[in-house]
């Protein structure tokens, strides 16, 4: 019956001698470690040894299934799979690795038949592997010289070989893989029998599949099946939708390894630059989920006109327009955040302020308008663009407008890009401006403990770096000079008084990074000894923390004070920046 759901359980030999599966182009790599493999070894051997007669529940998987010729044009069965790759590829190739290792010739051929099926023209059965990955070729040549070739998996050279060089990620992790499942074995020589495991792991490891012909169907049921496997996103799904929309064989492979390079580079970020693209185009908060978002704003709007009161236009097309869009702004944001833009200025400051806004920020809100800006103007002026947005981003931080309220600035300077026709007229913007007398209203008073403590000495990092080199941000933490509670007996409360420790403890003037972790004992030494002893390790990569400590050979209240003055003084003059382009735009 057409679209019929169906569920059953299935033993894994009946899985490995019946069924042929295919990894689809919106499929995610294969990325199961040690923990997971060895974790799967373990349960199924410990099961063997304790109850050899039982069954054991290994999980479940979904999958599509659908009718495929083969090169000699035979027909025959092919299941996509959507949830559990990660079990069925481990399980792949467990068989194997016992293949190499089992020294009984039926044992060896009936593993051998769980992994590949030689052709045979008069029984008209079509050469194929149990597993295909669909475009990944390395990951398809490395399941065919794993399923072709006796003895493959004892190489640990040539794996070794796949897991440093590979350029697939699915290749490397199954390299690893089978370097691990050997291992394991190995250590388990004395109480695992390879032939008495593949009689249990054929005959009494039990699954349950849930298949269906319909795509909609299946994305909706591996929501609530997966188990031990890595789940599907909103973006796996959204590039399936978009795949479907394509014509032709070859612009389904181009844009599928488009999206899967893209995937494996960002990694997890990938899902949040596809956001920075929904944002470009909504110029909105979201509210729904990515694939929603993508849905109901962008390729069938459902508000209407206000004017006319007809539905909005679609923002993008799915299909070859999307991908374009998305590839276009991929690689701007590629080359921002690439590290290798000292082209712009000569030198590393975009570069640096960009890493300063990562790691200070609490959030990525200001990316969508930097991608904009960059696409429409071509990347005239964007350091200016970028020391602006920054500055805008902060300041309505640090003087705490809400999340929201900074998000709508963010989509106000999108909607301000779309509308001037000119950089220098977004640059002299008033949507890029803020409460100067709010925000340092905030950096003169207590800052440590508040959130944006660490964002500011980084700030002040950035302003005082030597920009032909880049800067280091591995491991920061914000440190008092004049600690919080020195010992009674100590010359720091020979130095300050008690009102001005008080007052001045938690100032800015009185806070500088250091590139290691806290060491408390250490940090209530006297200043002289702290500066030797205690800051002079763990100041080196930290500009502003090495021209406060360099200037001062004593560290008392009107020192103290007058460091905080300059720091203040240095912000206030880099975050005037926007008056300096306002005028230029005036000018223009």
């Amino acid at each position: 019956m057409k679209n019929e759901i169906k569920s059953e359980k299935i033993f894994v030999g009946k899985i490995f001698s019946e069924m042929w599966f295919r990894i689809p182009e919106y499929q995610r790599p294969y990325v199961w470690g040690s923990d997971q493999v060895t974790e799967l070894l373990e349960d199924t051997c410990y099961a063997m040894l304790e109850k050899s007669d039982s069954e054991y529940f290994l999980g479940s998987f979904v999958f599509q299934s659908h009718k495929k010729n083969s090169s000699d044009g035979i027909e025959y069965t092919e299941n996509d799979l959507l949830d559990g790759q990660q079990r069925i590829t481990t399980i792949l190739l467990i068989f194997s690795v016992l293949r190499d290792r089992v020294k009984d010739q039926e044992a060896a051929d009936g593993c051998q038949q769980c992994i590949f099926q030689a052709a045979n023209k008069f029984k008209r059965i079509p050469e194929r592997s149990r597993i295909v990955f669909e475009i990944r070729q390395e990951a398809i040549d490395f399941i065919d010289n794993l399923s072709k070739n006796k003895g493959f998996t004892q190489n640990s050279d040539k794996l070794r070989q796949y897991e440093e060089k590979a350029q697939d990620i699915s290749v490397r992790n199954m390299a690893r893989a089978t370097r691990f499942i050997n291992q394991f074995f190995d250590e388990k020589k004395e109480q695992v029998k390879p032939e008495e495991y593949f009689d249990f792991l054929f005959n009494n490891l039990l699954m349950i599949y849930v298949s269906t012909e319909n795509l909609e169907d299946a994305f909706r049921l591996f929501t609530i099946l997966n188990n031990r496997g890595m789940p599907l996103r909103n973006s796996d799904i959204l590039k399936s939708i978009n795949l479907g929309a394509l014509q032709t064989d070859q612009e389904k492979k181009k844009y599928a390894a488009l999206w899967e390079n893209a995937e494996s580079e960002l990694g997890e970020d990938f899902d949040r630059f596809l956001s920075y693209v929904r944002t470009i185009l909504v110029k909105e908060k979201a509210r729904l989920s990515l694939l929603q978002e993508y849905e109901d704003k962008i390729y069938d709007p459902k508000e209407k006109e206000k004017v006319t009161s007809q539905k909005k236009p679609a923002l993008l097309k799915k299909g070859k327009e999307t991908f374009e869009f998305i590839k276009l702004h991929l690689e701007n944001y590629q080359q921002i955040i690439s590290g290798n833009n000292y082209d712009i200025t000569g030198d590393f400051r975009f570069d640096n302020l960009i890493k300063t806004m990562f790691v200070g920020l609490p959030a990525t809100d200001w990316l969508p308008p930097l991608l904009h800006y960059y696409e429409k103007f071509d990347g005239k002026a964007i350091f200016d663009f970028l020391t602006l947005l920054d500055n805008k981003f902060s300041a309505d931080w640090i003087i705490q407008l809400t999340p929201t309220a900074r998000i709508e600035a963010m989509n106000d300077i999108i909607k301000e890009i779309d509308a001037k026709g000119r950089f220098e007229d977004v640059l002299g913007s008033e949507k890029l401006m803020f409460d100067a007398d709010k925000l340092f209203n905030e950096l003169n008073g207590r800052i440590y403990g508040r959130r944006f403590a660490r964002y500011v000495l980084l700030k002040l990092d950035y302003l005082y770096q030597d920009h032909s080199h880049k800067m280091n941000h591995e491991t920061i933490s914000v440190e008092h000079i004049l600690p919080q509670n020195p010992a009674a007996d100590s010359q720091w409360c020979k130095d300050f008084t008690e009102e001005q420790r008080k007052n001045l403890t938690n100032t800015l003037g009185n806070l500088v990074l250091i590139s290691m972790k806290k060491n408390t004992s250490q940090g209530r030494l006297d200043y002289k000894q702290k500066k030797e002893k205690y800051f002079k390790e763990r100041i080196n990569t930290c500009p502003n923390s090495l021209h406060v400590l360099n200037q001062n050979d004593k560290w008392d209240a009107f020192a103290l004070e007058h460091n905080h003055k300059e720091c203040v003084k240095k912000l206030k003059e880099h975050y005037s920046f926007h008056e300096k382009m306002n005028i230029l735009s005036e000018a223009a």
